[in-house]
């Protein structure tokens, strides 16, 4: 009797055995050093993932962080500051409402100075603190870390990496003054790459090339303030000379929180990985009290209204100019907004302290989103196709709102000189005209055709540089030449010297030989007349 065939049982028990495995990963131990706000919240998602596949993850924060707060999913250590969390909430609030203050431009930019070198005093005495807590560092010399996660927005992470010799992982949108450029050795044209805060296209007229070339020349004295104090203290800590420039260029993989979707086409080096839209892969089902209200909504639908985790309530007059712009659609808008309610609110607008944004974002009935173009409500729109009115406040809301605009995927309005009237028109646009709506969409299905969501890759990373300490063969040669190196300059002057030199020998050979061969004939004497007797 001929054997029977064999099926497809092997095959399947296999398969299920491999679903319902544990994910194949070996559990390492993380040190996780972030800046707190925004930047921190964009890190929860990993920092999940992360323990959801076997690894412990250590934070550490300062006793007077705001939003960094104990968790299940990692371990908390704080260490003491010289100030207060009163302290650093009143310096987010004084952020938030300073963008509301209409004074002369001169006025502005000494006080935002003045503000700007406040804050990085504050943050670089918690640095100091923590770097200078010889009980704590010694402790995290001793739990044997494989990496460390860091926001390099403060280069206290990358200090501390060096310091325990781990390699690291940066995360981040990008930071100020070209200096993730910098640490990358990324080739960063003014040509056709705009500058931070420029307002600038990747398409640049002569004069937009010459602010370019203007802001590209003076960025580093603008961040001295901000990054010069940390070359000192890196140097105490390090027991040796240290650069600014050094302590950026020593990550192993650079996260970065954006993609070509949203910013413009660029160089990239190997080392950067791009995972923008990160925090749209959260969502969950609306509570009931958000429910009730979408479904209020009726045909018209809703528009989300939020400022970010920074700005919840703004001077009454500009509230009320708002308020009344709210009322001149027929959408229901919820509007994340703490402060004392404008007594022109209309019925068709909801404050609320909190609102799940991305969940409300990816709600059908979501007709527009206005928001401060932060990042991440700027791929939160994109993430769920929904157009936006951008009012940017301050760092790169500005140039988040210019990318979107030039894309036909919202209308950018300055929050300070907007009236009711703009606002209403600028909402009435966005959710009538439909070229809005397939702007975004289509900028939507380009985000989303990826071969991996940005979280996986984000863990991926992360988990390659644990497994192998680091990324060396990823690390570009131009870390190791001199500036003048770098742009060839030696090359260059060696080249012309040997040119000239050439041309030198090849002149005095010619001439040389045009002496010798007409030389006489050219001295030759002519005969004398003889005197008339």
């Amino acid at each position: 009797m001929a054997a029977e065939a064999p099926g497809p049982r092997p095959l399947v028990l296999g398969l299920l055995l491999c679903a319902l495995s544990a994910p194949v990963s070996q559990g390492g131990k993380l040190l996780l050093i972030p800046v707190d706000g925004s930047h921190w919240l964009s890190m929860l998602g990993v920092v999940k993932q992360l323990h959801q596949r076997g690894h412990e993850v250590v934070v550490i924060a300062s006793e007077a962080s705001v939003y960094i707060k104990g968790a299940a999913f990692y371990t908390l250590k704080r260490y003491p500051v010289p100030f207060r969390r009163e302290d650093v909430e009143a310096t987010f609030t004084s952020l938030g409402r300073g963008v509301f203050e209409n004074v002369p431009l001169l006025r502005r930019v000494i006080k935002t100075y003045k503000k700007v070198k406040e804050d990085s005093a504050l943050l670089l005495s918690a640095c100091s603190h923590l770097l200078h807590n010889k009980e704590l560092m010694a402790s995290l010399a001793e739990s044997s870390f494989d990496a460390v996660l860091t926001d390099p927005f403060l280069p206290c992470g990358p200090i501390v990496a060096l310091y325990l010799a781990l390699p690291a992982v940066f995360f981040l949108h990008a930071l100020p003054c070209s200096l993730d450029f910098q640490g990358t050795q990324c080739p960063n044209p003014p040509s056709y790459v705009p500058r931070a805060l420029s307002l600038n296209s990747d398409h640049m007229t002569f004069l937009q090339r010459v602010k370019n070339m203007l802001i590209f020349l003076s960025e580093s004295f603008l961040c001295n303030v901000v990054y010069s104090p940390y070359e000192p203290l890196a140097s105490e800590v390090l027991q040796k000379d240290v650069t600014v420039q050094e302590l950026m260029g020593s990550a192993s993989i650079w996260l970065l929180k954006g993609d070509f979707v949203k910013d413009y086409s660029r160089p990239i080096m190997p080392s950067m990985v791009f995972v923008g839209g990160i925090n749209c892969a959260s969502k969950n089902p609306l509570s009931k009290e958000f429910e009730a209200y979408v479904n209020a909504s009726g045909e018209h639908g809703i528009v989300v209204f939020s400022l970010g985790s920074m700005v919840s309530d703004i001077p009454e007059k500009k509230a009320m100019e708002i308020a009344d712009a709210l009322g001149k659609i027929p959408q229901t808008v919820l509007w994340r907004y703490t402060g004392t309610p404008p007594p022109n609110l209309s019925k068709n607008t909801i404050l609320v302290k909190w609102l799940p944004q991305n969940d409300l974002l990816g709600h059908p009935k979501a007709r527009a989103f206005i928001t401060h173009s932060g990042s991440h409500g700027i791929y939160e729109g994109i993430c769920n196709g929904v157009p936006m009115v951008m009012l940017p406040l301050f760092g790169d809301q500005m140039d988040n709102a210019k990318r979107m605009e030039t894309r036909g995927a919202g209308v950018t309005l300055n929050v300070l000189e907007m009236t009711s009237a703009d606002l209403a028109n600028a909402l009435k646009a966005v959710i009538n005209d439909k070229s809005y709506k397939e702007n975004i969409m289509h900028l939507s299905r380009l985000h989303k055709d990826r071969p991996i969501e940005p979280l996986d890759l984000a863990v991926f990373w992360v988990e390659f540089v644990m497994r192998h300490k680091g990324a060396p063969h990823l690390r570009p040669a131009a870390h190791d030449l001199t500036w003048y190196q770098y742009h060839s300059l030696d090359v260059i002057g060696f080249l012309l010297a040997v040119v000239l030199g050439v041309v030198f020998i090849t002149y005095k050979c010619c001439a040389f030989g045009c002496r010798k061969c007409f030389g006489k004939k050219g001295r030759v004497k002519k005969p004398h007349k003889s005197k008339a007797h």
